[in-house]
């Protein structure tokens, strides 16, 4: 079932959390996965932008599905989302103005970004807003849980932390990758992981496809005439 078709908003967000989940299934915007997932906490604030911007914008576009002529369809969904993406922007620059200086430059590439845009077109703009906003938060939440594996492993990995304190004992039994520190890193983590989601994903559609199906019940038998 295409993912425009889901009616339920439980259905919506459950089908793009793990069902259509945007990197392992869909393989989309792993630009970020590259780029600033070497620090958890740097990387909770890059997915807590784009679960804001993703599930924000579907619901603005959703409400306005019916006043967007056709031949300005795209360029209005961008300018929606960059505004949902300058309040993070503003709101990252005001509390955390230090990591802002290391990841200010992806967190504006979130208003490009293949998912944001992909659920705006494929969902948001044939839906009802409640539908929209579970279809973009189930999105969100979904590319966060990658984001979140991949940094923990590499933070791991490549400084002995987590969420910037310091492993116990890290002295005792900890070397430094120095390759996780590196944007290739991430590369090879991400890629780890997509192929044991997909094998997990495909070992259960193979034991789906070989069960057998559910005996149907006889129809009731007609009494004969009187």
């Amino acid at each position: 079932m295409p993912p425009d078709t889901v009616s339920t908003p439980g259905g919506a967000l459950a089908r793009q959390f793990w069902a259509e989940n945007p990197i392992f299934r869909q393989v989309l915007g792993i630009c970020s996965a590259l780029a600033v997932t070497n620090l958890m906490f740097n990387t909770l604030l890059m997915c807590g932008g784009l679960i804001w911007a993703t599930s924000m914008s579907a619901v603005t576009v959703s409400l306005m599905r019916r006043l967007i002529p056709q031949r300005v369809r795209m360029i209005t969904e961008v300018l929606i989302i960059a505004v949902y993406v300058i309040m993070v922007d503003i709101a990252m620059r005001v509390f955390f103005p230090e990591i802002h200086r290391v990841i200010a430059a992806y967190v504006g590439l979130i208003v490009t970004n293949c998912i944001v845009m992909g659920r705006l077109e494929a969902y948001a703009s044939k839906n009802t807003p409640f539908n929209a906003f579970c279809d973009g938060l189930g999105s969100g939440l979904g590319y966060s849980l990658i984001l979140m594996a991949v940094a923990t492993v590499r933070e791991v990995l490549g400084f002995g932390t987590i969420m910037g304190y310091p492993l116990p004992a890290r002295e005792l039994w900890w070397h430094q990758w120095t390759l996780m520190v590196m944007p290739p890193g991430a590369f090879f983590v991400l890629a780890g992981g997509v192929w044991i989601a997909r094998w997990f994903a495909m070992r259960r559609e193979a034991a789906a496809a070989q069960s057998p199906p559910a005996p149907q019940a006889a129809p009731p038998q007609q009494g004969g005439a009187e």
